[in-house]
């Protein structure tokens, strides 16, 4: 089971003091964060991308390689690389470099973004986001595992005899999670290719989650690469903390009330209801997170949505040292109980190159694999275009 942070990035005026930092000073606030997440154990440090204000992660290759050189265990990830705007070739080499400048200290999330005008600015049209996300996946994904890529599509030029540089380090692609709030196209496209799936469960009631990563799970056992409860999941997730709850209440409504995210919407108590928010005390939180399998099954990566909405740098900080001193050595000994072991751990590139030995050894074999199986079903590119 892998814990860690993620961030957004927004730029927001500290509502208790109206103090807002500049753009350099919350790109090097993100840096020391993600510095601070290793110190105190945790396992993942993940950046979203964003191209308008109030957000500044436009690149986060550039800032994730940057943290690689100051770090030296924590995996680090995109919490979305928007698979929908950015040229898979592009996308392919970017982060097949960060995978060696990092040692493989790395995966990747695609998503759509949720920022509808990033479409235009890009030069591409928000209704064919769908299709945008599996034509260009399915491309990204051939550039990482093939040499020589002949290509054909609807949505960018042809390629012909075309070859990605870097290859990716020891022949293993990144990991890949597929993110979503809503989508069964994309926990389908997950299923197929036998990737990761990313529920980000910070908006909704836990139910429209258990429905999406149910459906994922039984698709991604369909496609022939493994028992439904070998689909690797990860969930989001946020926490507010004080020794006191009723501290922590009181210190985290004024941030809530301006968040660029949700601020302005429903109270503090009904979102912290019906959403994974957990303002409280440490074991508040201990106790909302252990019982995520409950609804969800074992699953493989819990981030946590630390540094939004104007908390200072300090603020921030301190959370780090309670979640990582308090709340995930509690939550990794809860989760490790009646833990089947048939469940995977947490993707890692050891692990992938250790898989792709074995699969290797089993081909030599005559054995087939599972990414066979899958392949002699119609991919959701084929189906898309198909439909299209």
């Amino acid at each position: 089971m892998q814990f860690g942070i993620f961030s957004v990035s927004d730029v927001t005026t500290d509502p208790t003091n109206l103090t807002t930092p500049t753009e350099h000073e919350r790109i090097k606030a993100i840096v020391a964060i993600a510095k601070k997440a290793e110190e105190v154990g945790l396992d993942v440090f993940a950046l979203g991308e964003h191209h308008n204000p109030p957000f500044v992660s436009s690149s986060p290759t550039t800032m994730l390689a940057y943290i690689a050189a100051q770090t030296e265990k924590i995996i680090l990830s995109t919490s979305t690389t928007l698979i929908t705007t950015n040229d898979p070739v592009r996308i392919a080499e970017d982060y097949a470099m960060l995978q060696h400048v990092s040692d493989g200290r790395m995966d990747v999330m695609m998503g759509r973004g949720n920022t509808g005008p990033v479409y235009p600015w890009f030069g591409q049209d928000i209704r064919q986001g769908i299709p945008l996300a599996i034509e260009n996946y399915a491309l990204l994904h051939r550039l990482w595992r093939e040499e020589f890529v002949d290509w054909e599509g609807k949505f960018r030029t042809p390629l012909q005899g075309f070859q990605s540089t870097p290859r990716p380090l020891d022949g293993v692609p990144p990991f890949v999670w597929h993110g979503s709030i809503r989508s069964p196209e994309i926990a389908e496209q997950a299923a197929y290719y036998g990737d990761g799936f990313f529920a980000n469960n910070i908006f909704w009631p836990k139910e429209h989650y258990m429905q999406l990563i149910s459906y994922y799970r039984q698709r991604f056992e369909h496609y022939g690469h493994g028992s439904a409860d070998q689909a690797i999941v990860g969930l989001g997730g946020q926490a507010y903390m004080a020794k006191n709850s009723q501290d922590a209440v009181d210190e985290f409504r004024p941030y809530f009330n301006e968040a660029p995210v949700y601020g302005h919407g429903p109270s503090l108590e009904d979102f912290t209801e019906q959403t994974p928010l957990t303002v409280g005390s440490p074991q508040q939180v201990i106790d909302r997170y252990a019982s995520m399998r409950e609804y969800f099954g074992d699953y493989q990566r819990q981030l946590f949505l630390m540094d939004h909405a104007g908390l200072p740098l300090k603020t921030v900080l301190e959370q780090l040292d309670l979640l990582g001193e308090e709340v995930v050595p509690v939550l990794r000994k809860e989760f490790a109980v009646n833990r089947p072991a048939t469940v995977p751990e947490g993707p890692t590139h050891a692990s992938l190159v250790a898989a792709s030995l074995a699969r290797e050894a089993a081909g030599s074999n005559g054995s087939s694999t599972s990414a066979a199986a899958a392949e002699s079903v119609d991919s959701p590119a084929e189906r898309e275009s198909e439909r299209v």
